[in-house]
């Protein structure tokens, strides 16, 4: 196990250190904060992608349980719904690690591009969706709902895992009927048990730079406090909008990776 500060001069560690912070802001708000701090990590000199994914991970779980913790306290999501919810997410997350050593990524990445583009454009058309919690599903419907899509998305999270923090949020605003700020509280602590897994999956292989993990993980929790705050503060209507930004940054970015993957 290596610190990797031999990898961070002084400007550098700047850049992680804001790569960090902004990454935690915008997951403790809807997700999506690796769209920003892995492609920091991979920016590092000398950095393998292996050490990349990992304490991109290390980083995550600080700024993740942070914004777990602060949404807890204000929001008070149930619980009997978020926590098996983070327990099966936890081993889809395994599962797809898995599948992920057998199968490209690039098989599923056309259709999770289309989902994306549907739900964002059925966000924008249905401007009330996620305004208030209108809960689709009652008793074990409901929680059977909300483990098969904790199982369905941690897969995705250990098979290609951007955006992992968004899906939950779509997933439980449009398909259970969450309000945006209880989706958001649920959310966080659901993703926070999917990169648990991821990495105590990369911890034993020794791809994990501690050093860097350490200060990319302090700067992740305080944009996590302050998102999670922010969320809190203003409501439904500004988790809204950022999340239509969030989700329209992944779009690209997975349409960008299907482009250059096949027709590159």
């Amino acid at each position: 196990m290596h610190s990797g500060f031999e990898l961070l001069s002084p400007l550098t560690l700047v850049l992680v250190i804001l790569a960090g912070f902004a990454a935690g802001w915008v997951d403790a708000v809807v997700g999506g904060g690796g769209l920003i701090q892995l492609p920091a990590m991979l920016a590092l000199p000398g950095i393998t992608p292996v050490q990349a994914l990992a304490t991109n991970k290390m980083g995550s779980v600080f700024g993740t349980s942070t914004s777990a913790l602060t949404y807890a306290r204000r929001v008070r999501p149930d619980l009997r719904t978020a926590i098996p919810m983070a327990l099966v997410a936890l081993a889809g997350a395994f599962g797809g690690a898995v599948l992920a050593s057998l199968l490209p990524a690039r098989v599923f990445k056309p259709i999770i591009l289309a989902a994306i583009i549907a739900v964002a454009l059925f966000t924008v058309f249905k401007p009330q969706l996620g305004q208030y919690t209108e809960l689709r599903l009652k008793g074990r419907r409901h929680f059977a709902a909300a483990c098969g899509l904790g199982l369905v998305i941690g897969f995705y999270d250990g098979l290609i895992g951007p955006g992992t923090g968004s899906f939950l949020v779509i997933a439980l605003v449009s398909g259970m009927g969450y309000a945006f700020l209880e989706a958001s509280a649920k959310a966080k602590i659901v993703n926070m048990a999917t990169n648990v897994g991821a990495l105590l999956l990369f911890a034993p292989s020794g791809a994990l730079l501690w050093g860097v993990g350490l200060v990319v993980g302090a700067a992740n929790m305080c944009g996590g406090y302050l998102g999670a705050r922010m969320a809190v503060a203003r409501g439904n209507r500004f988790i809204r909008w950022v999340f239509l930004v969030v989700v329209a940054a992944l779009a690209v970015k997975l349409g960008i990776d299907v482009w250059n993957e096949d027709f590159a």
